[in-house]
């Protein structure tokens, strides 16, 4: 008889499996697609029919757009489909960074990739926890920079009273509180949800929390859309393997 991984890979090679598995993807991904365009029509409109601000409508997108990871993974989509929709994604970041035809996605004017390194680092988890059968901790690092970097960004611009300076980049004190109490409650949710009420689950989500705010205070330019989720993925994932 054939090792699981055999079979498993001899399925994957197989042309007939690709084609008998299209059709059962229709739900899913339709489910994804209507979600993601709901979420950039609410931040477009808000955009171009209000005054709101461009920072608040591309912080829908960024948050909501994070969720997909969760998605993904309850429907089991294909690590190849979840890779090619961030290679799509990425080429669409960086057409509208060029041409902002999509101003909630790059602000006009706003010196950033960070849509772009938004969408490599969800092709990059993917890639890699797909492939070993670890998804929650791709959806950690996913969610830790949605939630975390989003609400950081909105406590820090709004409420951000006490700035400090690393590396030349100015942050606030308030700001990144609020991304190391994010992250450690994304963290914990989905290790609970996984692996249970452990002692594990408290220390991994602690180390977490911190890497993520300290990636994301010392990063600029839209580049802690990359280093923050895939430092905190892996962060995840080292700590948890050692620790068990």
């Amino acid at each position: 008889m054939l090792p699981e991984t055999q079979i498993k890979f001899s399925a994957l090679s197989d042309p007939l499996f690709w084609l008998e598995s299209i059709p059962h993807l229709w739900f899913p991904l339709s489910l994804v697609v209507l979600y993601l365009g709901i979420v950039v029509a609410l931040a477009e409109g808000l955009n171009r029919l209000t005054t709101t601000n461009g920072e608040f409508t591309r912080k829908i997108v960024h948050i909501g757009a994070g969720q997909v990871i969760l998605l993904a993974w309850w429907f089991d989509i294909p690590a190849w489909i979840g890779i090619g929709a961030s290679a799509i994604a990425s080429w669409i970041a960086l057409l509208s960074y060029v041409i902002p035809f999509l101003p909630s996605i790059n602000s006009v004017g706003r010196k950033s990739l960070g849509t772009f390194f938004y969408a490599i680092s969800i092709g990059i988890l993917i890639a890699w926890f797909w492939a070993i059968e670890q998804p929650q901790y791709a959806a950690i690092g996913i969610l830790v920079m949605a939630w975390g970097d989003g609400m950081a960004g909105l406590i820090g611009q709004n409420f951000g009273k006490h700035p400090y300076e690393v590396l030349g980049i100015t942050k606030s004190w308030e700001g990144s509180l609020t991304m190391m109490v994010v992250s450690f409650l994304v963290t914990s949710f989905i290790l609970l949800a996984v692996d249970g009420n452990i002692w594990q689950t408290w220390l991994v989500s602690l180390a977490v929390a911190v890497a993520a705010s300290g990636l994301e205070a010392i990063s600029k330019l839209g580049v802690d859309n990359l280093t923050v989720p895939v430092g905190s993925a892996a962060v995840a994932f080292a700590f948890s393997q050692v620790l068990s």
